[in-house]
């Protein structure tokens, strides 16, 4: 008779998977809390900016702030909230968020595959995230 593989039911694979990349299980909280409580005239913020004011030190400074966005990302999914990540723009995306950003946000079923659409979805989410916030 054949194996038959048990189900896993170990621990959550995504979320060990999320703060394995942001190396701090505690730096989407403060991501989130840093953006609830910036000005609105500082907003968008750059992904280096944000770095900063989290006092991120290299290696990986970048890479750290878009793996706890994206883990942001799919906490907001999960609660039908506005992405507080749309907040956040690339030095060299003109004012809008890096690929991972749109890329992300389509896995998740909340902006339209079509790139063409893509500026307008993220414009709509980020006056929705602006106005979510407390």
């Amino acid at each position: 008779m054949p194996l038959r593989a048990e189900p896993f039911k170990g621990p959550d694979v995504t979320r060990i998977f999320e703060n394995a990349m942001t190396d701090d299980p505690s730096l989407p909280a403060r991501v989130r809390a840093l953006l609830e409580r910036a000005p609105v005239d500082q907003l968008p913020m750059t992904y280096r900016r944000l770095a900063g004011a989290l006092s991120l030190t290299p290696p990986r400074t970048i890479q750290r702030v878009a793996s706890a966005l994206e883990a942001l990302m799919r906490d907001d999914a999960r609660a039908r909230q506005p992405f507080i990540a749309s907040l956040v723009v690339s030095q060299r995306g003109h004012g809008l968020p890096a690929d991972g950003f749109f890329e992300l946000a389509v896995a998740l079923g909340r902006f339209p595959a079509d790139p063409q659409k893509q500026r307008e979805a993220w414009e709509n989410e980020y006056a929705k995230a602006i106005g979510a916030r407390p």
